[in-house]
């Protein structure tokens, strides 16, 4: 299979220290990835470089098999469809405004939403439960409820890619259960998913493969069951767990026993 996304010996930092170094992977058109690690690590900082928000120092970014930073604002929208941790909307825009955002990339000339562009974000709406909140303003809105709208936003795009930095946060344990379902249903019609995951039982439940980044170490790739060891959660988190194996789905899950030794 083809790449869809591709990091090559990427570093980049905010200041001398760099918060990601020499960083390679690769993800295949259809794979479904988790990011984890620990925090401070770099996660949400791949998630900015893939978006072209932030410039690598040295190695390269692409997306589709161009650099990312080749890419117009709009043809990279048609492409991939992102939600971050924290977006701030200054205007008071309803959900139903926010979630027809995504839909500017396929406008024709004149601007003005088609029939499809309407449909495209109703069914975005009603797929991740905000469609009851179609005309309300976002400022109103929970912090899990405007984390959906964001979400179906990016995928009223219909892009080839999502790239999604914590998309379950402060979400309850029904709403990151339907988040990830949602993920897998359109991962299995074909679109790749990159996802930075806080939660390890999520990302072993539904992930293919796991890219666990370390401060200052480089990061590991994998299986779930390549990473997800008890000997390599242990060195990255700094906490005893028990890894087992879910006897229904055959996942593997963890449960944090105690902080390791000497860890603050």
């Amino acid at each position: 299979m083809s790449a869809m996304l591709s990091l090559s010996q990427v570093r980049f930092g905010y200041g001398p220290k760099p918060v990601l170094d020499d960083l390679s992977f690769e993800v295949s058109r259809g794979e479904f990835w988790g990011v984890i690690g620990p925090n401070g690590a770099g996660k949400s900082t791949i998630v900015r470089l893939v978006m072209g928000l932030l410039k690598a120092n040295a190695g390269e970014v692409q997306v589709g098999g161009r650099s990312v930073r080749s890419y117009a604002a709009r043809d990279l929208a048609r492409v991939l469809g992102a939600v971050t941790q924290e977006e701030a909307l200054e205007f008071p825009f309803t959900t139903r405004e926010v979630v027809l955002m995504g839909r500017i990339a396929h406008l024709g000339p004149l601007g003005f939403e088609s029939a499809s562009d309407v449909a495209a974000a109703e069914q975005a709406m009603s797929d991740t439960g905000v469609l009851d909140l179609a005309d309300r303003p976002l400022h109103t809105l929970s912090g899990g409820e405007r984390k959906r709208v964001l979400l179906a936003r990016a995928l009223a795009q219909n892009p080839e890619l999502l790239v999604l930095d914590e998309p379950a946060a402060a979400l309850d344990i029904h709403h990151q259960i339907a988040i990830f379902e949602l993920l897998k249903a359109r991962h299995q019609k074909g679109v790749t998913v990159l996802v930075v995951v806080h939660d390890l039982n999520l990302a072993a439940a539904y992930c293919q493969r796991l890219l666990l980044v370390r401060p200052g170490q480089p990061a590991l790739q994998g299986t779930v069951e390549e990473i997800l060891t008890y000997q390599r959660v242990k060195e990255s988190f700094g906490v005893e767990v028990y890894v087992g194996v879910n006897e229904i789905s055959g996942a593997r899950f963890l449960i944090p026993m105690a902080l390791q030794k000497n860890t603050p």
